[in-house]
This record gives C-alpha cells, structure tokens and sequence, in this order.
C-alpha cells in the first residue's frame, strides 16, 4: 500500500546501494515499482537514526516497508515499550498508536519518545476516560481495577494494576478478589469471565478492528480451505473465539505458528500481522479475511522521516497522572511479563 503523502524523494543509484538488499525482506507484499518511492525514505531514516542516537519501535499491525526495512525492534505494545526503557538510545520512536507511545514515556521518562502522528489513536483506549473509572469505583467500592494496556496514560492512573491479553486471568486471579473490574474492552472481559471464578465487572469498550470479524467468516474460511487453522486474538466477539482453533495474543499467536508450523493459516487480526509473516514463515499459507486499522495506517515513512528531522511530536504526560500510570504498569510487570 502506497502511502497518502506524496513520496517524491528521488530513487537514485546512491538510495540502491544504501537500501541493498532491504527489498527481499517484503518483495511478497511491496512491488517493484512502490519500493523505489519507499526506498529513498528508507534511506534517509536509516541515516537519520545513526545521526540522533534512536531507535524505531514497530508493532505488528504496521505496514511491511516500516515493520520489515526501518523498525529496530517489533513486538506488541508492552514489549515494545519495554524495549525502549532497555535501549541506550536517547530517541525513541514508536510507530504504533497514542496509548503505546504513553507506555513507552511511562517506561521510559527520560528520553524522548516520538509519535510521528498525534492523531494515530485506538477505538478501544478513546472508549473510557478516568472519570469513567472513578465512576466504577464508587459503584463497586472495594472492587480492584484492572486495565488492559490498551488504555491512556490518565486511565492506567486510576486503576490499580495494568494487563495484556496474555496475562489478563493471571492478573485478575492474583489480586485475590471476589469481584474485580476489567477494562475496557467488554469482548477480553468475557474471555477472561469464561476463564475463572471471579466476578468481573465489564465496560462497554471495543477495538473496531477486532469487533468487526464474525463466525460467519470462519465458516466461510473452513469452507474454502480445507484443513485451515483458525487463530483469533481475545478481543474478537465470543462467537469468532468460539471457532477458531486457537485463541491468544499477538505474541501467542506467533509462539503457535513456530511450535506447530501449520500448513495453512488465518489469523483473526489486524491484516498487516499475517502480511508481516509472510517471509518469516514462507512455507505457511496465510488466508484471512481483512480488517485494516485505519489509525495504524497514519503512521508513514515520511511522518517517520519528519519526526526524526524536527524530533517532534513527543510525547509528554503530566508527572501528577505518570506516577500512578507506571506504578499500575509496574505491578503488571512484578506478577509475570507477558506480551500483548
């Protein structure tokens, strides 16, 4: 996919040698023709990189020219924010979405962490505000809340202690709790209810990728490609958790494609996943019906260029909400680091 911006930056003989060899990582899913308009922006934020002491943070859900040829380091949110507070880099930028950006600042204070557009944003983490946690709290006093990470900095802030999509029961179990509110997405809540004794109290939150994929489409897949194994990620509807043959995280996901090499897969997620391993797992047939996330898509090469030349726009969170933001995350971290 060709990105909005114009790429006019000229594909010289200098931008092939820089970019030698960059184009068998994505010559599955990126033309001929796109690579020499990705290329020259390649180049240029690998220089730039070298230049500002920084790093490029990629999440499975970016396209294949960033994911493939200028990310330093992908993964899922967590572990991408993780990644950052590891590094000596003094720069970091996250190609991912504003919540993942706020985890990376939170894990990382001092250094600067870029998004190369504000406006990337997620469903899921506009669906709650902390005045809605508060509100919760008060309506189930004593309750202990639980915050997927797929949150804002100001909600982390108010909940008692963060989770992933991996280890949300873990988390939920350990608190000891007879009741625990889980934020905010309603579909990992009810995957997580299904898993254990204690009463979970749900908020109406959804991420519009996931929400969009339904059992009929399954079907359809088995239908077509006989023998097909279905993977779904927790923040699907419980009727597509309920047919597909494995259900886990972005990371769980890949930990089962290694472990069991299946001849022939569809991934219940974010399109750009199975695009991005295509190459890693040439003998797997990947088919899948497609959901794009339209905020993923904001982040570009140019954006990436840009945000390196001018080291803007960074992130910032208020100290009095960072505090108890990390803290939740922290908490999180001490029970079990797993990945979204």
């Amino acid at each position: 996919m060709i990105a909005p911006e114009r790429l006019d930056l000229p594909y010289t003989a200098g931008v092939a040698a820089a970019t030698d060899g960059l184009y068998e990582r994505v010559s599955r899913t990126v033309t001929p023709v796109e690579w020499e308009l990705y290329a020259p922006y390649v180049a240029r934020i690998e220089a730039l990189k070298a230049q500002r002491q920084a790093i490029v943070l990629a999440h499975h859900y970016q396209t294949a020219e960033i994911y493939r040829c200028v990310a330093d380091v992908v993964g899922d949110s967590l572990a991408l924010a993780q990644a950052a507070a590891a590094t000596d880099a003094e720069v970091i930028v996250m190609c991912g979405v504003h919540f993942m950006a706020e985890t990376a600042k939170l894990l990382s204070p001092h250094k600067i962490v870029l998004l190369p557009d504000l406006a990337a944003g997620c469903s899921l983490a506009d669906s709650i505000t902390a005045h809605d946690v508060r509100r919760l709290r008060n309506a189930h006093p004593g309750a202990p809340v639980v915050t997927y990470v797929n949150t804002s900095a100001a909600v982390k802030a108010e909940s008692d202690v963060c989770c992933t999509s991996a280890n949300a029961v873990r988390v939920v179990e350990s608190l000891g709790a007879p009741k625990v509110i889980f934020l905010p997405d309603q579909y990992l809540a009810a995957y997580v209810a299904a898993k254990t004794s204690v009463e979970i109290v749900t908020w109406q939150g959804h991420c519009e990728v996931h929400e969009r994929f339904t059992a009929q489409e399954i079907r359809a897949l088995r239908a077509q490609h006989e023998g097909i194994v279905v993977l779904a990620h927790p923040e699907c509807p419980p009727d597509v958790l309920a047919s597909a043959d494995f259900v886990g995280s972005t990371t769980s996901m890949l930990g089962y494609l290694r472990e069991t090499n299946p001849r022939r897969v569809a991934m219940i997620t974010e399109c750009s996943m199975a695009a991005n391993l295509v190459d890693a797992f040439p003998e797997i047939e990947f088919s899948q019906p497609c959901n794009l996330c339209p905020h993923m898509r904001r982040i570009t090469l140019p954006k990436i260029l840009r945000a390196l030349e001018t080291l803007s726009p960074q992130i910032e969170i208020d100290p009095g909400i960072a505090q108890p933001a990390r803290r939740a995350v922290e908490r999180m971290t001490a029970i079990g680091r797993d990945s979204r």
